[in-house]
């Protein structure tokens, strides 16, 4: 072979080298990140190509995949109900992904998960049409229903938790959106996800997990619990030191009570929340300061995110404020910020003698054929309060549907414990008020319930607002159906 022909020889030889060692680096290291570039198509024709697994509440389907005449796409992701269960399920999409269960739980649904491999592999040995797996959550369909019943058309959310478990019985926002409205790749699809994204009232926005609220005076349970925990105060009849007029500690601002009648002046700590005295409140959070305030908030769960496997928003409690500033932290105002799941578990973790429970929404994992892949193992995340503390705490609770703000969640023949809350906002606090209530039912010595419920409502007017009138009766229907009262 003369030496121009070896030469080309060895650099065709070269060529097909590098040509193989391209191959197989794009075949082997880097198919797993070509197969999840966004802009590869492929992997969600895929997708598209077998039913998705479902979603399912009290055993039940709330979601289903409807075969189409689509070529790239065969199945297209359908829900029932869907505006009641849009805050659980979140949506996927075609053209616009996907959010919510599934979208965490993508890897079961779409029985692409790496658990599944065995069963994938039989499957493809026996030809048998591969499927998606399914999701088993936490909720109850009846409360669901009632929580969405009673808020619909108000701006709000309402998270009802299992105290014992951490099983998140409802989780509601409103207002909703009907996922089916855009799961496809059409013209409505496309018209109806820029009318959602443009909708001032943010349908789309999770009010339960993903909204942070002042929360007003359902806090001051959080500042209760502090004076009982550092042995402040021993009994909820114990006096305590206020004024008639209090005024916040570094100013000549004058706290003032919800109503200018209200006797707060040295009253109890049970008298002050069951009419809800801001002076007594604000003057206890200011003397026990705003690091005591803080440690006792965070055994609830404040200033941390919560993975539901849906991760909430972290309600806050600040570490910054002044001592005027944590007197009105102590009420729930100023810097203070709380999603509706944080103070359900505020009131979970007191009708549970002080054990505070991982909330959770997704009960099992199974594939196709049914086989159980993951069970929920239920889990303590701390013990907010000692149990006499929470005891005291209930009694406090008691009184206040009993004799007062909270009368209008009373449930005949069960004892309920709640503490409603007005949150003003806005600039200058000029906002019209959110209206709070937190509460539990207990029926027989047993706790199956604790519900936070919050309105924004816009349309009445700020005198008309409270959580005794608005957000404590549909607590009531929540309590009543988890409780089937």
């Amino acid at each position: 072979m003369n030496k121009p022909i070896r030469r080309v020889s060895v650099f065709c030889l070269v060529l097909v080298l590098a040509l193989l060692l391209r191959a197989n680096w794009v075949q082997v290291v880097s198919a797993d990140s070509l197969a999840k570039n966004p802009n590869n198509k492929r992997q969600l024709f895929d997708q598209y190509s077998y039913p998705r697994g479902n979603i399912l509440a009290g055993g039940q389907p709330i979601t289903r995949s409807d075969a189409t005449n689509g070529y790239q796409y065969k199945y297209k992701r359908a829900y029932t109900d869907g505006a009641m269960y849009a805050a659980v399920t979140g949506f996927t999409s075609q053209a616009y992904g996907s959010t919510g269960l599934e979208n965490l739980e993508n890897g079961i649904l779409t029985g692409t998960d790496d658990r599944l491999f065995f069963r994938n592999t039989m499957d493809s040995l026996t030809g048998k049409p591969r499927q998606g797996g399914d999701v088993l959550t936490t909720i109850d369909p009846k409360v669901q229903k009632a929580a969405y019943d009673a808020l619909n058309g108000k701006k709000g959310a309402a998270v009802a938790i299992d105290p014992r478990t951490g099983a998140i019985l409802g989780l509601v926002s409103t207002p909703s959106y009907d996922p089916n409205s855009i799961t496809g790749f059409t013209t409505a699809d496309q018209n109806a996800w820029t009318s959602l994204n443009a909708d001032q009232n943010q349908p789309m926005l999770d009010r339960a997990l993903r909204q942070t609220y002042p929360p007003g005076s359902t806090f001051k349970l959080v500042t209760a619990a502090t004076a009982f925990e550092t042995g402040k105060y021993q009994s909820p009849d114990d006096q305590t030191d206020t004024p008639d007029q209090y005024v916040l500690p570094g100013t000549t601002t004058v706290l003032q009570n919800d109503s200018p009648s209200e006797a707060c002046g040295q009253a109890t700590l049970k008298y002050a929340l069951t009419i809800s005295c801001n002076t007594v409140y604000g003057k206890l959070g200011a003397d026990l300061g705003k690091e005591k305030l803080q440690a006792q908030a965070e055994k609830f769960g404040f200033n941390a995110t919560v993975d539901t496997p849906i991760r909430s928003a972290k309600s806050v409690f600040p570490t910054d404020s002044t001592p005027d500033g944590t007197a009105m932290d102590a009420i729930g105002q100023h810097n203070t910020a709380a999603t509706p799941l944080q103070m359900a578990m505020v009131a979970a973790a007191i009708a549970d003698n002080g054990k505070l429970m991982q909330p959770y929404l997704v009960d099992e994992e199974r594939s196709a054929g049914g086989t159980v892949i993951s069970k929920h193992t239920e889990s303590q995340l701390s013990q907010a309060v000692s149990p006499a503390t929470a005891q005291k705490l209930q009694q406090m609770m008691v009184d206040v549907v009993q004799n007062g703000t909270g009368r209008n969640a009373r449930i005949d023949g069960v004892e309920v414990g709640g503490k409603t809350g007005t949150a003003q906002h806005g600039t200058d606090n000029k906002g019209l008020p959110f209206a709070w209530f937190v509460s539990y039912a207990k029926v027989a010595q047993d706790v199956p319930v604790a519900v936070a419920v919050v309105v924004e409502d816009g349309s009445a007017k700020s005198d008309e607002i409270s959580g005794g009138s608005i957000a404590a009766p549909i607590a009531k229907l929540i309590m009543q159906a988890a409780i089937g009262h």
